[in-house]
């Protein structure tokens, strides 16, 4: 190991689940190189001599200076490159299995303005998260690092062509099926045509020229005012569903003719039942955020519900520990183990969405059976930076619920009631309190927003609340 000259590295950027900051800001090129450093360095300790770590990179501006910084950090350990080029986060993921090198970056602002870039990281088949992000960066700040005499060796290559054929070998649908796709200029762009018109589906196309500037909405699908284009189409056209992907292609949002929109825990309802016919008693793993009739859906079909911690990383985690065949969060990242490889991938969450429609001759009619509650968005509490962890921390240890059927604590306040949930947990990506409420009717949702509201003013006077 040698010393090395380490620029600032943000303590903010480093983040619970990939490393993200404002690009010439708090993320620049020497910062990116020196990550490059620290990973080329992590990559040769988990694989020894001849390790590679392939490269790929959304829609943004900044993401060739920075790839091209990243692949000169990870050659200076004497670690390959493997760089395949503009591509959805997801082929990048695919790349690491596809070319057998197990590691990877996704150099990607993901969902959020067009001013963000970032890194999302994969070490010999393992996410980088929460310890493991920090232990990145302050091995950079120790200067351990590993110097090579001669860098690594570096060459491209185009592995669309493989993704796309591993996804229409997969997935077959049982009738052709006219589809809004939305890619909202991001990177999903350069796949999402050419894989569903491989399927034999007819698209009508939204925004599918990938521009880093996003001229014409957030490319963010959990949102239901970005997806006012997909149902303006849908009444325009006679297109039966629309598709949303997010700014790299991780994340699905679903439309039903009728505009209504699908959130991933009610796509993971049909997703399970699919996915049980074929794994029997497997168990699905689901994030707090979810709906509680998610998991009576999934006991309906004979499979185990298990809730789990909010963020794809450490659902990835928990995917790979239990060896659940499917995992899914609200967010929209849906984990296929079964017939694929684990990893959240918006695309082949679609396509395989479209298989279980296409079984159906009206599949509007399959969207809207699926059970369904009354039920608020995600709603945040805006605070201080550290502020949030300390009010879950205190709700945690000083709240009372007194008609609560059970209290969960795995990541945040879940509290269940016989007849909904409420929700407060900390934000790892942002200074908020997310809040969620479900129930019944409308009565006992504001009955269950009265005791929360109760409970969150009892642990921290002053508390501006969004309900």
């Amino acid at each position: 190991m040698t010393a090395m000259t380490t620029p600032a590295l943000p303590a903010e950027i480093f983040k619970a689940y990939d490393i993200r900051g404002i690009v010439g800001k708090t993320l620049t090129p020497a910062i990116v190189r020196a990550i490059g450093q620290g990973l080329g360095t992590l990559a040769l300790e988990k694989s020894g001599p001849g390790a590679t770590i392939a490269i790929g990179r959304d829609g943004r501006l900044s993401g060739p200076e920075f790839a091209a910084a990243l692949a000169d950090g990870i050659r200076s350990t004497g670690a390959g490159v493997v760089d395949v080029g503009c591509v959805p986060t997801p082929v990048t993921y695919f790349a690491a299995q596809h070319l057998g090198c197990g590691s990877c970056v996704s150099i990607t602002g993901s969902h959020n303005p067009p001013e963000y870039n970032g890194l999302k990281m994969v070490i010999a088949g393992q996410t980088l998260a929460t310890d493991a992000i920090q232990a990145l960066r302050q091995q950079l700040l120790d200067g351990r690092v590993t110097s090579a005499a001669a860098p690594g060796p570096f060459r491209t290559e185009n592995v669309l062509p493989a993704y796309l054929e591993r996804i229409l070998g997969d997935v077959k649908l049982t009738r052709p099926m006219k589809v809004v796709v939305d890619c909202g200029n991001g990177v999903a762009g350069a796949v999402a045509p050419e894989l569903f018109t491989g399927l034999g589906c007819q698209i009508v196309p939204l925004f599918c020229e990938v521009d880093g500037t996003f001229p014409n909405h957030h490319p963010d699908p959990s949102k239901p005012e970005n997806l006012e284009d997909v149902m303006r189409a849908l009444r325009d056209t006679d297109a039966e569903i629309g598709l949303a992907f997010d700014g790299d292609g991780d994340r699905l949002g679903v439309v039903t003719k009728d505009g209504e929109v699908i959130f991933a825990d009610r796509q993971m309802m049909l997703f399970a039942e699919d996915v049980l016919t074929r794994v029997p008693g497997g168990e699905i793993i689901y994030d707090v955020k979810c709906s509680r009739l998610l998991a009576d859906h999934i006991r309906a079909k004979g499979g185990r519900p298990l809730m789990w911690k909010t963020g794809h990383a450490l659902v990835k985690a928990k995917l790979k520990e239990t060896g659940a065949p499917l995992a899914g969060e609200m967010s929209g990242h849906i984990f296929f183990k079964e017939r694929w490889y684990g990893f959240d991938d918006g695309l082949y969450a679609g396509a395989r969405l479209l298989e279980i429609l296409s079984r159906s001759p009206d599949a509007n009619a399959v969207l809207k059976a699926l059970p369904n509650s009354t039920a608020t968005p995600e709603l945040n509490i805006k605070m201080a930076e550290g502020e949030p962890f300390a009010l879950v921390a205190k709700l945690q240890a000083e709240a009372r619920f007194p008609a609560a059927r059970e209290v969960i604590g795995i990541d945040g306040v879940r509290v269940e009631y016989a007849d909904g949930f409420g929700l407060a947990r900390a934000s790892n990506t942002t200074p908020v309190v997310v809040l969620r409420f479900e129930a019944d009717t409308p009565a006992a949702l504001a009955r269950i927003q009265d005791e929360f509201r109760a409970a969150l003013v009892a642990v921290w006077p002053g508390l501006a609340l969004p309900f």
